[in-house]
């Protein structure tokens, strides 16, 4: 609650009081009894879990006495509670080390938004209508449990589907769970942005199928292709304490950065070099700093291991990469890749990133293995400087292998395009139940692929959300969740940390509304059905995580006696600290996750596909992932919208962002209004003209463009997502999101405004001289 609302309350209350005595008591606003002992003025600090991306950074909450609004037994009223107002990182945390980035300050607006879902709703007009009534817990429970159960009696139990967010922990293991015991395929997954290509070749290249950890503290030079390592990709704020190390931790030492990306990122705005090279090349612009390091002797073929074996001509000193042809490929002048090359063998340690773009091309599997294989060349795996596997902590709440048996068949899940293709051919749709946990694939999947169509097709929808958006206004019956801050949360960051980590906190406030904690919800369903075959063991989501840290051993704690390891209640210290971390012995590295695979024959060079002829579409399209609202997941926080975006300083608004070149032949102005086709769709939105980015690139962020997501995204802005092809990378399936082409066009008397940070102080500085 901020100023203004609690001094709207102590308003309200006076004027009740006020009324009352006049013989009105049915104005009175109910004050209810405190639900919990608190010290006024004192705050207290408790750890959390941050959810807004897949890092999984560790919180501080300041928590004080303080007025909310609250539902209880259907009746609005105040109550004195132990309020949330503050996030921090928490210092002790691996990931975040006391640190937190702009996204997660703002992750509080979710427990206080006026928006949330507060009750279950039960959906009353047509499907996406929004139509909806309120029901009870009881009524809720029993009808979701109803149709599972249904489903059982019919012998149909691979009917029922549950589409979450992408997350790791006891969240999804008890999801697995509860989907394995019930005979129904595994939790399915989809990400915009996700990073399915890297984990394949990383698995490919190094046994790990995970993301990669970067020593950057300890590098002296590094080269990225298309990362935003200091924005918003992978671990960010690991990543940027670890950037800081390495430009200023060390006296007299400053590392290099060099960046290739057709648009300039917040780490491209850093970098001491940045070159914008041609889209669907990186791979080759990789091998041929390869070429120039293997031909110069400078290290052996040999020197990268099964990285190296798997590109075609390894080990006969890349022959189709010699110099004048990676120029002609790329766009990158010789003499700098050789330049390049030199700098990288003779700066170790060194280290070479691959993330964002590059990976979302037809080809993106041969780049990240190109880079792979440079890493491995240069000594940069699993070396102080270079890329390291975070290892993930070896314990688990469950009896029996169902975990292990979900991962297997989750490699063989169809993707989202085929999944939607299967409902919209089937006359009887595969799936009969749908179960929706924090997934809003119609707003994040290209047009092309249906995915609103598929799902009206589907008879019942349960959504778990505590926001309406595109996907949960289809659905039946919503059951809202609790705020992380109202929830015992949990995760196990995949990278961010040489450290093995399984994060917990309990809730740190009491539940504001009639809202009930998801897994919470699952096993109450869970003990309604009798043919769940083994039943779940857990009557409570607490007790699962409990099983689950019981299972770690006690290495966290500090050693008083050498040799000696003292007894330590695993359970207390992570509630206490926020998860449990300990230290990979120094000169070991955690085995290999994932048997590595031969992928039939070296991969070589094969031209990325762009959707769209260069005739007709002349620019590359480049959706890319908003600072503020990543992809478009975060947009309902006001925060967000009032923040300038790091490079170009727009605000509450979308652009698209030309080159001032491009822009001039084209007869375009900053703030003209253009519109943007491709062959799927098109839309409207202002320009703003950036040098950083290449002249036959038009890049818009990811995030607005919302048609059902709160009072502060719905209907604001343009969704780029609209503008895709349904083109997918062929060795995961995952969507390839740039590669698409576009057409320009200006658009004359539109009525969208370009909003700036101080844009009037920018555009016309004179007209406020004085002032």
């Amino acid at each position: 609650m901020d100023r203004r609302e609690f001094l709207k309350a102590s308003a309200i209350t006076g004027a009740s009081a006020t009324l009352a005595g006049c013989g009105h008591p049915e104005h009175q606003l109910i004050r209810f009894i405190p639900e919990e002992e608190l010290v006024p003025g004192v705050a207290t600090w408790k750890p959390s879990i941050c959810p807004l991306c897949p890092a999984g950074c560790g919180l501080l909450v300041r928590v004080m006495e303080g007025d909310a609004e609250v539902v209880r037994n259907g009746q609005i009223g105040l109550i004195k509670m132990g309020l949330a107002k503050k996030l921090e990182g928490n210092p002790a945390h691996p990931i975040s080390q006391g640190k937190l980035c702009v996204r997660g300050q703002a992750a509080i607006q979710i427990t206080y938004h006026p928006d949330r879902l507060r009750h279950p709703l039960k959906r009353t007009g047509p499907r996406g209508a929004g139509a909806f009534q309120e029901v009870t817990w009881d009524q809720a429970i029993d009808e979701l449990a109803s149709k599972v159960g249904a489903l059982a009696e019919a012998n149909n139990q691979g009917a029922l589907a549950f589409w979450m967010r992408p997350s790791r922990g006891q969240r999804r293991e008890l999801v697995a769970q509860f989907l394995h015991r019930f005979g129904a395929p595994p939790p399915f997954s989809f990400e915009l942005f996700g990073e399915d290509v890297l984990r394949r070749a990383n698995a490919l290249s190094f046994g790990r199928e995970q993301l990669p950890t970067f020593d950057l503290a300890r590098t002296r030079y590094v080269i990225s292709f298309g990362a935003d390592f200091l924005g918003t990709w992978n671990s960010p704020v690991s990543q940027n304490i670890g950037y800081g190390l390495m430009r200023q931790g060390r006296p007299g030492q400053r590392a290099k950065l060099v960046q290739l990306e057709p648009r300039m990122s917040q780490t491209g705005a850093n970098a001491d070099e940045w070159l914008p090279i041609r889209p669907g090349t990186e791979g080759v612009l990789a091998l041929g700093l390869a070429h120039v390091i293997l031909n110069g002797r400078m290290r052996s073929a040999d020197a990268a291991g099964r990285a190296g074996t798997l590109v075609d001509g390894w080990m006969n000193g890349l022959p189709d990469f010699t110099l004048p042809h990676v120029e002609t490929l790329t766009g990158i002048a010789a003499a700098r890749v050789e330049r390049i090359a030199r700098e990288l063998a003779e700066s170790a340690p060194a280290v070479a990133i691959i993330g964002g773009a590059p990976l979302a091309q037809t080809n993106g599997l041969f780049h990240a293995l190109a880079v792979n294989a440079l890493n491995a060349l240069v000594g940069s795996v699993e070396t102080p400087g270079g890329v390291f596997f975070t290892p993930i902590p070896n314990a688990s709440s469950k009896p029996d292998a169902a975990g292990e048996r979900e991962r297997r068949r989750q490699s063989a899940a169809p993707t989202l395009d085929k999944l939607a293709a299967g409902i919209l051919s089937a006359e009887r749709p595969p799936i009969q139940i749908l179960l929706l946990d924090e997934a809003n694939p119609v707003f994040a999947a290209p047009p092309a692929w249906r995915v609103k169509d598929a799902l009206q097709k589907i008879p019942f929808i349960a959504s778990f959300g505590n926001f309406l958006d595109e996907t949960s206004i289809l659905a039946d019956l919503i059951l809202p969740d609790h705020s992380f801050l109202e929830s015992w949360v949990d995760d196990v960051p995949e990278a961010g940390t040489t450290m093995a980590v399984a994060s917990v906190a309990p809730p740190v406030m009491k539940a504001l509304h009639q809202t009930r904690a998801m897994p919470d919800v699952l096993l109450d369903v869970a003990r309604r059905l009798p043919r769940l075959n083994p039943p779940l063991p857990w009557q409570t989501f607490e007790q699962m995580l409990r099983a689950s840290f019981e299972a770690l051993p006690a290495r966290a704690a500090p050693q008083t006696t050498p040799g000696v390891q003292p007894a330590v209640d695993v359970w207390s210290k992570a509630q206490e600290q926020g998860g449990w971390w300990a230290e990979t012995p120094a000169g070991t590295r955690p085995p290999p996750n994932v048997a590595t695979r031969d992928p039939g024959r070296p991969v070589s060079f094969v031209a990325a596909r762009f959707d769209g002829e260069t005739n007709e579409y002349p620019f590359h399209f480049l959706p890319y992932a908003s600072q503020a609202f990543l992809d478009g997941s975060l947009a309902h926080l006001p925060w967000l919208q009032e923040l300038p975006d790091v490079v170009t300083t727009a605000m509450w608004s979308s652009w698209a962002e030309i080159n001032p070149k491009t822009a001039e032949r084209l007869q375009i102005a900053q703030g003209n209004v253009v519109e943007i086709a491709s062959r799927h769709g098109s839309l409207r939105a202002p320009v703003l003209l950036s040098p950083g980015i290449a002249p036959d690139v038009i890049a818009m962020p990811v995030g607005q463009g919302h048609e059902h997501y709160t009072r502060y995204a719905t209907g604001r802005g343009a969704n780029p997502i609209s503008l895709l092809a349904p083109i997918v990378e062929e060795e995961t399936g995952a969507l390839a999101w740039a590669a698409t082409r576009v057409r320009v066009s200006r658009v004359v008397g539109a009525d969208l405004q370009l909003i700036l940070f101080a844009g009037a102080l920018r555009e016309r500085p004179h007209e406020h001289e004085g002032r």
